[in-house]
């Protein structure tokens, strides 16, 4: 019997996200098949999370897409991609917990042009007025991360709704993000 990948790979992907630290069996009995079919597919755990990384940076790039983030006010775009990128957002919290996958050369270059597209919105945003310019781009893509994987950790310890999870994400983000009167350092 032919062992689909795609669906290991999901199955993997949402026992992870649940459970960060379960073992190569429990995800094998996730996906319903064996240790050992498991262990042909992927060596080891970490060709697992090597091969979970490029599922959820090719999902990140489909939400960044379908977002539009060139289209209309910054803002209505970062909402855009907070609904767009909701359903990875499990996955992408999971990875970012993964620390060698942002060490050293062997980081896979689909993160960085993950973090220039919407680095590029957020610059767009403080040159058009919207956003604070005291916020560097490179910080707000790393605050929008951090949100969705607390978003996505919220839920799933009976914390928050799901129904919650855009509201809560882009009333952060875009609270601090948003400029206002005059910012610190600037004058009124």
């Amino acid at each position: 019997m032919a062992v689909d990948r795609d669906h290991v790979l999901r199955n993997a992907a949402a026992l992870l996200t649940r459970k960060s630290t379960a073992t190569m069996d429990e995800v094998a009995r996730a996906a319903g098949i064996s240790r050992a079919t498991l262990h042909r597919h992927f060596a080891g755990r970490d060709a697992l999370v090597r091969a979970l990384e490029a599922l959820g940076i090719g999902e990140c790039e489909a939400a960044v897409d379908a977002a539009q983030l060139d289209e209309g006010p910054a803002s209505d775009a970062v909402r855009r991609l907070v609904r767009e990128i909701e359903p990875a957002a499990g996955l992408l919290a999971f990875l970012y917990t993964e620390n060698q996958l942002f060490e050293g050369a062997e980081q896979n270059e689909g993160w960085s042009r993950i973090d220039a597209r919407i680095g590029a919105l957020f610059r767009r945003g403080q040159q058009d007025g919207e956003f604070r310019i005291d916020l560097t781009p490179a910080w707000l893509t790393e605050a929008l991360f951090g949100l969705l994987a607390s978003a996505v950790w919220m839920l799933q310890s009976g914390k928050g709704a799901p129904k919650d999870f855009h509201h809560m994400t882009v009333g952060l983000l875009l609270g601090g993000a948003l400029r206002h009167s005059a910012q610190p350092g600037e004058e009124s």
